[in-house]
């Protein structure tokens, strides 16, 4: 089955020629089609048995990379598993309409600020609101910019809990159900997405140019005020350990994961999508040429440093140490005060797949180390 790489490797050059691309997407193109290869080095280990060797090449690390995120992925979740509390969470959605996409990508920096900073205001403030619950909560962020047809999509997926702290410090549950109703949190959302986007600093080209006229801008703002923005909450996971594994499935994902790619055939890329709008919500095939595939990804390429999962109220770093713990104690959730031993790759390997990487495989008995230069 093809990969990212194997697209970008016979596609990539041509690709870049006909094409006029921002710095950090040529970066991210040239990580990944060196991802794993001898353009970025690597070391050979030996057998201290049989003397049998192999060659391993470095990762190219980065964050668009698919092969580079798996055990990134496995670290972060591990970090994360000491901030969980012993109640339920719930998954909310906040999204843009289309209409802003061109916006957004022409100002990603900017948009996606708001988009987090307008999200993570709505939970905070409805959440203070006695009429909802009445206490600060603690939540997680994290920016996604695709659908599944790789088209463009921004929107924040939110991990937050069943309850928070009120300010008499004691721990108040949320109903069964979000305590929030969607429609209320659709409209603070909206509000304060659209206050914040007039603020901020926007440059309009090619097909939007026309909004940097005042009275455009302002229309196209109105126009939007009209439109009932979409907010969605998911069922409560049933435990702790269900929220860990779906951290994983949103937090370290990329535009495209090799797996969906099916083949790459006389210059036609062939992956899965599933169409939401199909009522079967089934998986179905999509045919691109190399061209439009390359195009519809490097669209999701973030700015460089751009923070793309964030932490709020409880479990932001300066509250983490006081209020979290004192969340874990009231929600009789295991305080574990042990320091986190970081695990090195091969024992992550080994704790994720139940394997040994460093024995030889070609004589089972030796094990591997780093070969003299």
């Amino acid at each position: 089955m093809a990969e990212l790489q194997d697209i970008l490797a016979q596609h990539g050059k041509t690709y870049q020629l006909n094409h006029s691309l921002l710095p950090n997407q040529l970066k991210v193109m040239r990580a990944i089609e060196n991802c794993r290869t001898s353009a970025l080095g690597g070391h050979i280990d030996e057998c201290d048995e049989c003397g049998f060797t192999r060659i391993s090449y470095n990762s190219c690390r980065n964050r668009h990379c698919p092969k580079c995120q798996t055990l990134n992925k496995e670290r972060w979740i591990d970090a994360r598993k000491d901030d969980l509390l012993n109640v339920g969470y719930f998954h909310v959605v906040f999204t843009i309409p289309d209409t802003l996409n061109s916006v957004a990508y022409q100002n990603q920096r900017a948009v996606y600020g708001v988009l987090f900073k307008a999200a993570a205001e709505t939970l905070s403030e409805l959440s203070a609101d006695k009429k909802y619950l009445g206490a600060q909560i603690g939540f997680t962020e994290i920016l996604h910019t695709w659908g599944q047809n790789l088209m463009h999509h921004p929107h924040i997926h939110c991990i937050v809990p069943g309850g928070g702290l009120n300010s008499c410090n004691k721990w108040v549950n949320s109903r069964k159900k979000f305590f929030i109703p969607v429609k209320v949190l659709s409209r603070k959302f909206r509000g304060k997405f659209l206050y914040y986007l007039k603020q901020a600093k926007l440059e309009f080209y090619g097909s939007i140019s026309y909004l940097q006229d005042n009275g455009m801008f302002n229309g196209f703002i109105s126009s939007l005020y009209q439109k009932e923005w979409i907010v969605y909450c998911k069922p409560p996971f049933k435990n702790a350990g269900c929220v860990v594994e779906y951290l994983g499935r949103y937090t370290h994902r990329v535009a495209i994961s090799n797996n969906r790619i099916l083949k790459l055939e006389d210059g036609i890329v062939t992956f899965k999508w599933r169409d939401y709008k199909d009522k079967n919500n089934k998986l179905k095939n999509m045919d691109l040429t190399a061209d439009e595939f390359i195009r519809r990804f490097l669209i999701h390429v973030l700015p460089n440093r751009f923070t793309k999962i964030r932490h709020y109220g409880l479990l932001s770093p300066r509250n983490k140490a006081t209020k979290l713990k004192l969340c874990k104690k009231l929600t009789h959730t295991f305080l574990n005060d042990k320091p986190k031993v970081k695990l090195s790759t091969l024992d992550l390997l080994k704790k994720l797949t139940g394997k040994d990487f460093s024995i030889c495989p070609c004589c089972g008995v030796g094990h591997f180390s780093r070969a003299s230069p």
